[in-house]
């Protein structure tokens, strides 16, 4: 009844990509996406710097796993892609690499991103759960900055419609079945809404640990991150048809339905059973080598 009721509201948000290069520069290309990207990054790293300095933790400590996490993280999105278009691209081997052109999965960055930090805070006998805390904002802010790219590339929309705020996809861009469509639901920005509520969710919990109540547990900023994300990509994924498939499921829901209940299992670890999470290093041990020097 609600979408009955928008549908005949004037139009409010039409949103039409501007295509997705900003400028030629001869043979070079400057696109929307890697530039998206690359902000993404920096303002990430910049965050967390500042969230480390509020903990009292070394900020060079990020400035490091920066590195770990975009070498980790960017590889294994881009590959997670691929692995489930291979079909598409074992005819055209060559775009494999063609990062810029799109087609990167979040899913792959997480994974990469948790086992390059994992192997940093191994390496550096540092507690993964206090890097994942002071991480995990700039990683959902870094998510909401990153949708956009899909706007300019005009991909990863949704089922057409009809409501006050509609996507326009250029007829090149639309599946075969779908052409006679112009708009679709613009799920790059109801992902990139929620993925900033989480955000600021996020936000609200760091700074209840410096307003002198009791230190949440190391992991709960994480895992908080990971379930509340999970659910609001449960839920968009729905809109996608263009959903990377795992047989007759969507990969990305599977992939949220575990994430919500490691997420909750763990978090029920820490908050039921009273129990820090198992770490690479003892937490006494993993305070003392993140102080600052």
């Amino acid at each position: 009844m609600v979408l009955d009721i928008l549908t005949v509201l004037p139009l409010g948000f039409e949103f039409t990509s501007p295509g997705p290069v900003i400028v030629d520069i001869g043979p070079i290309s400057l696109r929307w996406y890697g530039l998206l990207i690359a902000t993404a990054v920096l303002i990430g790293v910049t965050l967390s710097q500042y969230l480390a300095k509020c903990r009292c933790v070394n900020p060079e400590l990020i400035s490091d796993l920066s590195i770990w996490l975009v070498i980790g993280a960017i590889p294994a999105a881009r590959l997670y892609y691929v692995l489930f278009q291979w079909s598409e691209y074992s005819q055209h081997p060559e775009r494999i690499i063609a990062i810029w052109q799109g087609g990167i999965a979040i899913h792959g960055a997480i994974i990469g991103g948790i086992l390059a930090a994992l192997i940093f805070a191994k390496v550096k006998q540092i507690s993964f759960w206090q890097l994942a805390d002071l991480v995990a904002p700039a990683l959902i802010l870094g998510q909401a900055i990153g949708r956009w790219g899909n706007f300019f590339n005009s991909e990863a929309f949704g089922r057409p419609t009809n409501l006050p705020w509609r996507l326009y996809i250029p007829p090149e861009n639309r599946p075969p079945a779908l052409a006679n469509f112009e708009y679709f639901h613009p799920t790059f920005l109801y992902e990139s809404v929620w993925n900033l509520l989480v955000f600021t969710l996020l936000m609200i919990l760091f700074w209840r640990d410096l307003s002198g109540k009791p230190r949440l547990p190391l992991g709960t900023i994480f895992l908080v991150y990971l379930v509340a994300y999970s659910l609001g990509r449960l839920q968009i994924e729905s809109f996608r048809i263009d959903s990377l498939m795992l047989g007759p499921l969507r990969a990305a829901q599977v992939v949220s339905l575990i994430s919500i209940f490691v997420g909750l299992a763990l978090l029920t670890w820490l908050y039921i059973l009273k129990r820090p999470l198992p770490d690479v290093v003892p937490p006494s041990t993993a305070d003392a080598e993140m102080r600052g020097n």
